[in-house]
């Protein structure tokens, strides 16, 4: 799938949020710049969140957590070091049927995210455009994938 703006990257997430099953846990990967962020914030819309600029990266905070049909739990992994300094902000907690786990940096604990899961891999073509790539791991994230592939 690809992107031709900011505007197009919401939309995507939009989607995204609206099928979101809980229990799913999302894994965010490309550069800085990317779109991750951008991405998120279309994400909690579609799941319901109040407003887009409530979504902001939670690089220092590592956590931020938004209210909608699910609740979101978004996660920058850009700081952590190791699987283990995930595990210890209680990723196992966070992961239940009535919330999404999203984590930027993805690459970086990979490792850890169990199934079901999705990765999107986000790559800058262009100045705005921006190709994704997703893989599924699991029924509900491959229901997912699908349902956003074929909108």
């Amino acid at each position: 799938m690809e992107s031709q703006s900011p505007g197009e990257t919401l939309a995507l997430g939009e989607r995204l949020g609206h099928h979101l099953v809980g229990g799913l846990a999302i894994g965010l990967i490309g550069p800085l710049g990317a779109g991750k962020t951008q991405l998120v914030k279309g994400i909690a819309v579609g799941n319901g969140a109040a407003d887009s600029r409530e979504v902001t990266s939670p690089t220092f905070t590592l956590i931020q957590e938004y209210s909608g049909r699910l609740k979101l739990y978004h996660i920058d992994a850009y700081r952590l070091r190791s699987d283990a300094e995930l595990l210890a902000l209680g990723l196992d907690e966070l992961v239940r049927p009535d919330s999404v786990v999203i984590i930027e940096w993805a690459d970086r604990v990979i490792d850890v995210l169990a199934p079901p899961r999705m990765v999107l891999e986000i790559e800058p073509v262009e100045l705005e455009s921006r190709r994704f790539k997703i893989a599924a791991v699991g029924g509900a994230a491959k229901e997912c994938a699908n349902a956003i592939r074929h909108q």
